[in-house]
């Protein structure tokens, strides 16, 4: 088991920026590729970004392409989702996921998932 818990979420204006943390606890984090997701109300969840167990390969969504960038720490057991250029269309429950599908990416099986943190971005 992979235990995850997400932190940084909150309410910023339009154009701001926020970075979200998420900590992995249990078994070793550097085996799993991680990835996070997002999902607005009434909306289906939807992947954001990844990144290898290496740190080496990252993939994201078009919608934050540019604006978002997903980065790791191994030592801290810790993946990071630093995003800038927020719009009120990025306003979402974020959720950090694992898998051990090494690459990663929208279509691996994710296996460990965190509750999420909350972002609201206002117009």
């Amino acid at each position: 088991q992979v235990q995850l818990v997400e932190s940084g979420g909150g309410l910023v204006q339009t154009g701001g920026s926020l970075r979200l943390s998420c900590a992995a606890s249990g078994r070793t984090f550097s085996a799993y590729a991680m990835g996070w997701f997002r999902q607005a109300p009434g909306k289906e969840r939807e992947f954001v970004a990844s990144i290898t167990i290496d740190g080496f390969s990252t993939y994201y969504a078009d919608s934050v392409k540019g604006r978002f960038t997903i980065s790791r720490d191994n030592a801290k057991n810790t993946v990071y989702l630093q995003m800038n250029s927020l719009k009120p269309e990025d306003t979402a429950v974020y959720s950090c996921a694992a898998t051990s599908f090494l690459s990663g990416g929208p279509g691996a099986p994710y296996d460990f998932w965190g509750q999420g943190t909350q972002v609201t971005v206002s117009s």
